[in-house]
């Protein structure tokens, strides 16, 4: 367990990720978010300790981590140049010095993570131009280290605890960080958790925390992770529930290290049941399901209670047939009678059931509960640690009752709190009643909280897996909003997703450009403007276009526009008729004209051709399945389900989409995020879904009475919801269209900048560097190399020239 604390802000400047890294992966303090404070504290065993690099020495050597301290000392000063320096040449030399370092090293000091690479990780971390720099790929070593130490799931953790703590809103309250803190006992080697779904439905985003914490924690400790299917109900469980939660668990990234079965162990819960019987610890019970419930309210012992022990085998020998006559008695642990838990209140721990096993056929009649049969088999499998969320609380003893009534090895329990969305329901069975009637297509459906349904609304896998470690070790049981997960997601989709660009087909306007290209003309454009990986893309330029609706609406007569990715023209006449409907525009093609003094920059399409046909998609936004929040216990669900859930938009596309796979992200700039769900065979129509940002506006209810203009969607577009769906367009963009100017530079000052470096850097870095002579000093060969790439470098131009 943790020695110490580690109390700070999220707003510091800058931040200290130093120390919450090396608190994380060290495991030796709690890391506490406390907006009031003014500066980072370490509280550890007695000593106080305020400044980064002593928290970081300090924990070091609290975590047992071995170092050189003299050659550590020099990577703690570079850290703090690294933290103050701003000329971009003079950065570059220390990452220049940083690479050659780690070209045959795998960490900065000796042969394992010490205080020098959590040093200067964190300086690194803590600079945006840094970041910037490295992500132009000049610093190969620097970057394969860099990485390992960020994804490193200690890292991850702490880095989802600063995330919670910035996206509280209860500012000056305290907030715990991640899961850093691990497992009470846990043993590295040895740790052994266990996910166990029960196979009659589908996993839904609750099943999802649970799993994605026991491989966590499995990883963590080098222990290992079982699945265990708890198949002890054979009336609602069947074994294609048991293929699709393990295909559910791999769109998860989840693998366990071996697939069990409650069943698998049928034989020995019946023995344990034997021995629980004739030790005095179980008996037989036939009352009425509804007077058992009553007495075991009102604390009131059952009539057969005090049966003899013969008397309780013959009854549980009749169950195993599966009679009539067993069919009335269940098996109740004798362990309670007015206990205020109640949950100890003898609980029965066989019931009979004549149905077929979808795995044991009928060989069983009589079936384990799961309180029963969950802590034996734990225990038997080698579990460790069982972790459940917080519901279980109260039944905590009497999961341990039952493990030591059977004298079988204990097992530790760690809870968590159960995870509840507004406006979602969790239950199996009331989900299963949205497929049977018909009001979702399956339950894969966009609507649906299924590790399938929010997959395939456009949920990343990384996504919920940072909004699990984010949630932190929380017992508070409250229904959480979805924007800070759908928040987290757009983050992790946007620097891969395409940029396309669609036009509603049936608010479409026609422009004709005066100037234009004579014919058709195509050039080739990065889909991504900020990632050239993500590829390239056709833009069909000619001098009749398409616009939106809403875009034509809002033009000005001789307003000069932007569209984007070509330049600016002037609007010189609209047709209007006389409710107000755009017909037909003409532009004049002004590419003179500055983009930074327009206020509009628009998406459009040149006119479908048979050479470059536009392609037909349709546009799919998605409300809640209720109109209710919070459904309380005595709610009818038929009184509070929304009446339209599904939204329909048709539209035209550019040709590139057909390149996209089923599954593909991408953006419709200024109308959002999407993910493609392949083709309609009914229409042909390409259909895409799309992806909430996280912006409460846009996940408010659709149903809602006040809500007739909801604002949604992602970059700065707008949707309005009315009777025929939702308005998707806006005139607003934050797309860059234009490569800016080449800016030159004299680089009279490249070689002082270069020398005022050398002058700080640690000397020992020079000694692993080919030096030559230079202007009448040595410096190392990569600098040396540094102006040749520097005259074209964005980043130059970014940060020294503007």
């Amino acid at each position: 367990m943790a020695a110490g604390t580690l109390t700070l802000s999220s707003k510091l400047t800058p931040f200290p990720y130093s120390a919450i890294a090396i608190a994380a992966y060290t495991e030796t303090s709690e890391i506490v978010y406390d907006e009031a404070a003014i500066s980072v504290l370490l509280n550890l065993n007695g000593s106080k300790i305020d400044t980064e690099e002593e928290i970081v020495h300090a924990l070091a050597k609290a975590g047992g981590l071995s170092e050189d301290s003299a050659k550590a000392a020099s990577f703690f000063a570079l850290a703090k140049t690294l933290r103050t320096v701003t000329a971009v040449p003079e950065i570059v030399t220390g990452l220049d010095s940083l690479d050659d370092h780690l070209a045959w090293r795998t960490f900065l000091v000796g042969h394992n993570i010490t205080s020098a690479d959590w040093i200067i990780w964190g300086a690194l971390k803590s600079s945006t131009k840094i970041i910037g720099l490295l992500k132009n790929g000049k610093h190969a070593h620097l970057t394969r280290w860099n990485t390992y130490l960020e994804s490193l799931e200690s890292t991850q953790a702490a880095l989802a605890g600063l995330t919670a703590a910035k996206a509280n809103k209860a500012r000056g309250t305290k907030v715990a960080a991640g899961f850093a803190l691990g497992l009470e006992g846990a043993e590295m080697g040895k740790v052994v958790t266990r996910f166990p779904p029960e196979p009659s439905g589908y996993l839904h985003i609750g099943h999802a925390k649970a799993a994605m914490l026991n491989q966590y924690f499995a990883k963590m400790y080098e222990g290992k992770m079982i699945i265990r299917f708890d198949d002890t109900n054979p009336s609602k469980e069947k074994t294609e529930f048991e293929d699709t939660i393990l295909e559910d668990l791999e769109l998860l990234e989840i693998r366990g290290d071996v697939v069990t079965h409650t069943s698998d162990y049928f034989d020995q819960l019946y023995d344990l049941a034997i021995k629980m019987i004739e030790i005095g610890k179980a008996y037989a019970d036939d009352t009425e399901r509804e007077q058992m419930q009553h007495e075991r309210r009102e604390g009131i012992a059952s009539a057969h209670r005090d049966d003899s022990v013969e008397e309780n085998l013959k009854h549980f020998a009749e169950m195993k047939t599966g009679s009539t006559e067993g069919l009335r008695w269940c098996v109740r642990a004798k362990m309670s009678v007015d206990d205020p838990n109640k949950a100890l209140r003898d609980p029965v721990i066989y019931r009979c059931n004549p149905q077929p096993h979808h795995r044991t056929g009928d060989k069983w009649k009589i079936y384990p509960t799961y309180d029963f049969a969950c802590p034996a088999v734990d225990s038997i499998e080698g579990v460790t640690h069982a972790l459940r969320t917080n519901e279980y609380r109260d039944r905590n003893p009497q999961y341990w009752w039952m493990i030591d009534a059977l004298g079988l090895r204990k097992v530790k329990i760690w809870d968590f709190s159960r995870l509840n969305f507004i406006y979602t329901l969790l239950s199996k069975r009331k989900l299963h009643e949205f497929v049977n009637n018909g009001q979702v297509r399956g339950w894969d459906d966009p609507r649906f909280p299924t590790v399938r349904g929010i997959r395939r609304r456009g949920l990343a896998v990384e996504a919920l897996r940072q909004f699990m470690l984010l949630q932190g070790p929380s017992q508070a049981i409250v229904s959480l909003e979805w924007d800070t997960i759908w928040a987290l997601n757009k983050k992790v989709i946007d620097p891969i997703a395409p940029r396309h660009w669609a036009i509603l087909e049936d608010k479409k306007v026609t422009v004709t450009i005066k100037g234009g290209p004579s014919a058709v003309e195509v050039k080739i454009l990065p889909k991504h403007k900020k990632n050239p990986d993500v590829g390239e893309k056709k833009t069909v330029y000619s001098s009749t276009v398409l616009v939106d609706q809403e875009d034509a609406k809002s033009f000005e007569d001789q307003e000069e526009i932007t569209l984007m990715d070509w330049g600016n023209a002037i609007v010189r006449s609209k047709s209007v008729d006389a409710t107000g409907i755009v017909n037909s525009i003409e532009m004049d093609l002004h590419l003179e004209g500055d983009f930074k003094k327009t206020k509009k920059k628009i998406t459009w399409l040149s006119q479908s051709t048979s050479e470059y046909p536009l392609i037909p998609v349709t546009l799919l936004d998605y409300d809640y399945l209720i109109t209710k929040k919070k459904l309380e216990e005595n709610d009818n669900i038929k009184d509070f389900i929304t009446p339209v859930t599904e939204f329909r938009e048709s539209a035209l596309a550019d040709a590139n989409v057909r390149d996209l796979k089923k599954g593909d992200y991408l953006q419709f700039e200024r109308k959002g995020y999407f993910i493609f769900d392949g083709e309609n065979k009914e229409d042909g129509r390409l259909e895409f879904i799309r992806i909430p940002d996280g912006k409460a506006a846009n996940l408010a209810s659709k149903a809602a009475p006040s809500s007739q203009a909801v604002p949604a969607s992602a970059e700065g577009s707008q949707s309005s919801v009315t009777d025929s769906g939702p308005v998707i367009g806006d005139p607003e963009s934050v797309t860059k269209m234009y490569k800016m100017d080449k800016v030159h530079s004299d680089y009279q000052d490249v070689n002082q900048n270069i020398q005022k470096m050398l002058d700080i850097l640690p000397e020992f870095y020079l000694d692993r560097t080919t030096t030559e002579s230079y202007d009448n000093f040595a410096i190392p060969q990569t600098i040396y190399r540094f102006p040749k790439w520097y005259r074209e470098s964005r980043w130059s131009r970014k940060y020294i020239h503007k």
